[in-house]
């Protein structure tokens, strides 16, 4: 895939990038990603899995794809739960979608070093970027 380059983007285009809130509510835990060195974020750690919308599919498909590239699991998308410009960088614009987990092997792959299951209230602490309060209070409601 042609890497993106934030600056050269138009006024007004942004680039969409699709995440997956994957929750499993027997031991209520959500999955989440170590990632490094992302170049279009320098400060970004710990994210959901996904990534970047392609033109060429439906935000499911492309959302399946990147988290069973990323995570080795393949989920079922229950929906978009929020969306967001990002705060860190204003051309990208995320949009989180609950996922349950099918099965599949977990491993991290893609732009994951690391795979990791936590609990809501936990989450914050992972993140080095900006935590949405409409968010949080979406995924401490999770039941």
């Amino acid at each position: 895939m042609k890497k993106t380059k934030l600056g050269k983007m138009k006024q007004g285009v942004f680039l969409v990038v699709v995440l997956g809130i994957i929750y499993d509510p027997k031991v209520k835990k959500i999955l989440i990603g170590k990632r490094e060195n992302d170049s279009l974020v320098p400060k970004l750690s710990w994210v959901f899995p996904g990534g970047k919308l392609n033109h060429k599919e439906t935000e499911e498909q492309t959302l399946k794809k990147q988290i069973k590239k990323e995570t080795g699991l393949n989920v079922a998308d229950l929906g978009t739960v929020f969306s967001r410009v990002f705060k860190e960088e204003k051309k990208i614009f995320l949009i989180y979608n609950l996922c349950e987990s099918l099965g599949g092997k977990e491993k991290a792959g893609g732009n994951l070093k690391e795979l990791k299951w936590v609990k809501p209230q936990e989450l914050q602490k992972y993140f080095t970027t900006s935590f949405h309060p409409h968010l949080k209070e979406y995924i401490m409601n999770l039941k």
